[in-house]
């Protein structure tokens, strides 16, 4: 009578076992960029992004500024293109990245990856590595993008003179195909180009940079 009750008591201690693991795997991942570059202009971003929503953060000032992360939003199919490069990297578990030779500070660059209570991270100079250097490019772009976000938005309110200077800039960095979803800034070329209260200039390079976004070529 008690061969049953020992079956169950192994069960039970099997699935106490593994239960862990399985909660780990079943949590939402975290991937995270940052980049100290003292003497640079920005001198430190950082930026989050989940693998399981949109919602993601940027924090992007000088070392002296106030610290504090802002919200934006990460599109699925970039995203998961991030968490694929970083499962190539093996989540950065005992990486090392630097090339380790004598080459210009270019700013310490931090990957890291949370899941659970798993986390391991990386830090670089310089790296040949294929896989992280497409992941670096397309977190400093998430960042190149947002600056144009915040430089616009605050033309907008303060300095409508100001915005086709803005727009150029946005426009040369789209032009060496650096952001990585510039779509997210059709809101505010969209509003520009609308709106008579800029000046002529600015309405038409907006919308024309819109209608690129649109209908890439």
């Amino acid at each position: 009578m008690r061969r049953p009750a020992l079956l169950s008591l192994a069960s039970i201690l099997l699935i106490l076992f593994f239960l862990p693991a399985a909660s780990a795997d079943a949590a939402p991942a975290k991937l995270t960029f940052r980049r100290v570059f003292p003497g640079s202009t920005p001198e430190f971003i950082e930026i989050s992004v989940r693998d399981d929503s949109d919602a993601a953060t940027y924090e992007i000032r000088q070392l002296d500024e106030d610290p504090g992360a802002s919200t934006f939003e990460v599109g699925s199919s970039l995203r998961a293109r991030m968490f694929a490069l970083a499962s190539d990297l093996h989540h950065f578990q005992g990486l090392d990245l630097d090339v380790h030779r004598k080459i210009a500070n270019l700013g310490e660059k931090t990957f890291r990856w949370e899941q659970g209570a798993e986390a391991h991270e990386v830090k670089f100079n310089y790296t040949l590595n294929s896989a992280a250097s497409q992941l670096l490019q397309i977190f400093e772009g998430l960042a190149r993008q947002q600056e144009h976000f915040d430089l616009i938005s605050r033309r907008m309110r303060y300095d409508r003179l100001g915005i086709n200077d803005a727009l150029l800039q946005l426009e040369s960095d789209m032009n060496r195909g650096l952001l990585p979803e510039p779509q997210r800034l059709l809101p505010l070329l969209d509003q520009i180009g609308q709106d008579s209260k800029y000046v002529d200039i600015a309405r038409e390079r907006a919308r024309n940079i819109a209608d690129r976004i649109r209908h890439p070529r």
